[in-house]
């Protein structure tokens, strides 16, 4: 198990928006959509400006104007209980239109997203007899019993080379697909696309630390992997320098005090002790001093 708790969501958002790029302009994205009350939330609700628009990767293909899309992390359960509360949030999304009948139930789509194949959910629908379709490889259509258009998208059988970034929200990933991620990060070139992968790598690299200490050995993948994560370390090191800077004032103030209250030293005397304060940096401390 994992001891630093992974935020899953944020590189499903930022997997989503990569998989669906070549319909970038055409699409809203709503993370985290509220319906009504602040509990009642969609992890992420995508909006076709045109409803008549196709959407060209394949977990997009049934998408109508407006689609709701629930994320299960490796960690989380997807039951019947999963499955009907998407339903459910569909149904309040419906009825919340400013108008009665504005968004039209056949213009909702639900995809419920989850790293492996939730057998209890399929065994319900065989079960019952809800009739599945399994038009590309780790999509199933979930074709009656259902209020909106639904499919359940299991992303361990989803093609890797047209579905890289979802494939890679997983904490079983092997080495040669933590690779493959790297590359695929690395060869983006637009600002938005190296963010959004930035977000993804974020996760698959906390999720699988153990691949990633193996590709540390291997200079070329240690070099892609700085390379790529280069805006986040200097993140990290802007603000471990801003807090050091700010430590050594607090002290430089603190020992300037001192000598002020000692009452032996001049300005000019204390700032060759503390040459980091100015003398005007001194005098508003020894007024400060004055007024307390």
């Amino acid at each position: 198990m994992n001891e630093i708790k992974i935020q899953w969501h944020p590189g499903f958002v930022a997997a989503i928006n990569l998989e669906l790029a070549e319909n970038r302009d055409d699409l809203i994205y709503e993370k985290e959509y509220n319906l009504n009350t602040k509990p009642l939330e969609i992890d992420l609700l995508v909006i076709k400006k045109d409803k008549d628009v196709q959407i060209a990767n394949e977990i997009g293909r049934m998408f109508k104007g407006h689609n709701i899309l629930e994320y299960r992390s490796p960690e989380d359960r997807m039951d019947i209980d999963s499955f009907y509360k998407a339903g459910a949030y569909a149904s309040l999304y419906k009825a919340y239109g400013e108008t009665v009948d504005e968004r039209k139930a056949d213009d909702i789509t639900v995809s419920l997203v989850r790293e492996a194949k939730p057998d209890g959910l399929f065994r319900y629908f065989r079960e019952h007899k809800v009739e599945v379709s399994n038009p590309y490889p780790g999509i199933y259509y979930v074709l009656d019993g259902v209020l909106f258009f639904t499919q359940v998208i299991v992303t361990r059988e989803l093609n890797g080379k047209n579905h890289g970034w979802l494939k890679s929200l997983s904490d079983k990933l092997k080495k040669q697909e933590m690779e493959a991620l790297l590359n695929r990060a690395r060869s983006l070139s637009g600002k938005l696309e190296r963010e959004l992968a930035d977000a993804v790598l974020e996760v698959s690299v906390k999720a699988n630390r153990e691949i990633v200490e193996e590709l540390k050995g291997d200079e070329a993948m240690c070099q892609a992997l700085l390379e790529i994560m280069e805006p986040e370390i200097n993140k990290i090191v802007g603000l471990a320098k801003e807090e050091a800077d700010q430590k050594a004032k607090k002290e430089a103030e603190e020992t300037a005090a001192k000598l002020i209250q000692s009452q032996k030293f001049s300005f000019e005397e204390i700032h060759q002790c503390v040459p980091r304060l100015s003398i005007e940096d001194i005098q508003k401390i020894a007024a400060k001093l004055a007024n307390a």
